[in-house]
C-alpha cells in the first residue's frame, strides 16, 4: 500500500512539472520569442534575432511611445516591428492586431529591463 501512495505521488509531481514546462510554452512572449528567432516569419529573408541576438538593443522598446528606425518614425511598437520586417527583412506587413503581432509585442516587452550578460572569464 506504501508502494501505491509514493508511485502515485511520483506521478502527479512528474505530471505537474510537465504540464508547467508545456504551459511556458504557451505563453505569448514565448511565442514571440519563437516567431522572434524564425528566420521565415512574415515572409522575411533572416530572423529578426539576426540584427537583435536575444532581443539586444529592445530592452527599452516596450517603455517608447515613438521609435526612429532608418531616419523614419512610427508612433508604435507594433509599427516599428513592421518597419523592420518589411524594410529590414524584406517581408511582408502583418496585422497589428493578429495573434503573432501581440506574440512578437509581448516578448520585446518581456525583454525590459533585462540585464546584459557579462562576458564569461572576468
Amino acid at each position: 500500500m506504501k508502494i501505491m501512495k509514493v508511485s502515485l505521488l511520483l506521478l502527479i509531481i512528474l505530471g505537474l512539472t510537465f504540464s508547467v514546462a508545456l504551459a511556458k510554452k504557451h505563453l505569448p512572449e514565448e511565442r514571440g520569442k519563437t516567431l522572434f528567432e524564425d528566420p521565415k516569419f512574415a515572409g522575411g529573408s533572416k530572423a529578426c534575432n539576426e540584427c537583435h541576438p536575444n532581443g539586444k538593443g529592445l530592452e527599452k522598446a516596450a517603455g517608447k511611445k515613438e521609435f526612429k528606425i532608418m531616419g523614419k518614425t512610427q508612433k508604435s511598437l507594433e509599427e516599428a516591428v513592421n518597419f523592420c520586417i518589411v524594410n529590414a527583412n524584406m517581408g511582408k506587413v502583418i496585422d497589428a492586431k493578429s495573434g503573432q503581432m501581440k506574440d512578437v509585442v509581448a516578448y520585446i516587452k518581456s525583454l525590459k529591463g533585462k540585464v546584459k550578460q557579462k562576458a564569461a572569464g572576468y
